[in-house]
């Protein structure tokens, strides 16, 4: 979102740990399992090694939306195949305010996808959701930045001032 915040959390680092990674991709496979949809969408860039890995691990296919239409080739935004009509399910690394998805399901519904659901590793909680659900958009969590505070902080890893330095942040900066 651009906003200067007290954590940042780099979930492109999963690409190195493909044990974590293939953890990660089961568990939404879980999430995907009550879903219905023709094909995983993946937001770029972060979002695609991720998709990758939950395509593999669910068998089902898998397009990925362009930041920008490249001057020469085939010019698409949306990479792969598709048909017009199927329902693709978004998936990314995490969600602040939303803007990145919207910015990954215009090309998806302009070239002819459905998207109801969207799926992230983690709810930052700082309106995301909330403006997903105003576009009729539901959104599927692994989990929410205040259960990950509370788990890291139950083990030892944070220190309670640090979850209570975020989890204030967080209350401050809703969108």
């Amino acid at each position: 979102s651009g906003v200067k915040s007290p954590v940042y959390i780099d979930l492109r680092l999963l690409a190195s740990h493909p044990g974590v990674q293939r953890e990660v991709a089961k568990r939404i496979a879980l999430i995907l399992n009550d879903i219905e949809f023709d094909r995983i969408a993946a937001v770029p860039y972060a979002a695609i090694p991720i998709a990758t890995a939950v395509s593999l691990e669910m068998s089902r296919p898998m397009v990925y939306t362009r930041k920008e239409a490249k001057d020469y080739g085939t010019k698409k935004m949306v990479e792969g195949e598709f048909k017009e009509g199927e329902t693709a399910v978004l998936l990314d690394d995490l969600v602040t305010t939303a803007k990145s998805k919207f910015e990954a399901i215009g090309p998806l519904k302009a070239a002819g996808l459905n998207v109801r659901d969207v799926v992230v590793l983690i709810d930052r909680e700082q309106g995301g959701r909330e403006e997903l659900e105003k576009a009729g958009l539901k959104l599927h969590a692994l989990i929410t930045l205040s259960g990950m505070l509370r788990k890291l902080a139950a083990a030892g890893k944070i220190s309670a001032e640090q979850e209570k330095t975020v989890l204030e942040f967080v209350r401050r900066n809703r969108a």
